[in-house]
């Protein structure tokens, strides 16, 4: 059983909390989006990147700085975002990093997918981003099938807690034989249940954290995850489709109502 989750925009540098333990498997593809993105002049990447003038200065100056081989960051500790933050790997006991490495990858539109110990450096390339004068029109037929190659090679289940954009990777892919299950957090808005982005992203890191510490390998066992007072709903999931719901009250951390 594979878990995926998407990367976060905002990244940082450590390269001491751990150590390194592997290469990105698709460093030589990553290299080749390398090499564009440093051709591109400073009207260029703006243009491609669609981002406020600070974020862009800041992130041209993480390019001229960008070193695929040295110095670099375990990618679990990389990204900064708010799903992470959630996780906290920093406090994982051994087997639960170990679970991670092995099953954990994170999806990325300029790696294209991650373990979490693989050495990394701050890029910023979100994947629906659009290639003008790249030698392919698009990231998705970049990467084509090659991550759900990887992914399904050792298994035959996927645990999606990915954005809809980067389970896109994987999603074209599957058959007979390649299960994806996608985890979906709802809370009540306007008598609807709905999902909260900011609440979704909470919950994902706190299910990887409970995946790992329970070294969980059966999907069935997902369905135990309560935090944040979730609760899985057997009426209006699937096999390839685990919906939780909740009432918890995330501005004032009080359950508002009963679920049911």
């Amino acid at each position: 059983m594979k878990i995926i989750i998407a990367p976060a925009k905002i990244m940082k540098i450590d390269r001491d909390s751990f150590l390194v333990e592997s290469k990105p498997e698709f460093l030589d593809k990553a290299k080749v989006l390398e090499k564009f993105l440093k051709s591109r002049s400073e009207d260029q990447l703006t243009e491609l990147w669609h981002a406020s003038k600070k974020v862009t200065e800041q992130s041209i100056e993480q390019l001229k700085n960008m070193n695929l081989d040295e110095r670099l960051t375990p990618a679990i500790l990389a990204f900064s975002g708010i799903q992470y933050q959630y996780m906290a790997p920093d406090l994982f006991t051994q087997p639960a990093l170990d679970y991670i490495q092995k099953n954990l990858r994170i999806l990325s539109g300029f790696y294209g997918m991650l373990r979490p110990f693989d050495g990394v450096c701050p890029y910023r390339l979100e994947l629906n981003t659009k290639m003008k004068g790249f030698i392919d029109y698009s990231l998705y037929h970049f990467w084509g099938d090659a991550i759900a190659e990887s992914l399904f090679k050792d298994d035959d289940t996927v645990i999606n807690l990915a954005s809809k954009q980067y389970m896109r990777l994987v999603k074209p892919y599957l058959n007979e034989n390649r299960k994806m299950i996608t985890i979906d957090f709802q809370e009540l808005k306007n008598d609807q249940w709905k999902t909260v982005g900011v609440h979704a992203k909470m919950a994902r890191g706190e299910m990887v954290r409970f995946i790992a510490e329970n070294q969980i390998k059966n999907p069935a066992e997902l369905r135990d995850f309560h935090d944040f007072e979730f609760q899985f709903v057997p009426e209006v999931s699937s096999s390839d489709h685990y919906v939780f719901r909740t009432n918890f009250d995330f501005n004032e951390k009080r359950p508002k109502i009963p679920v049911f």
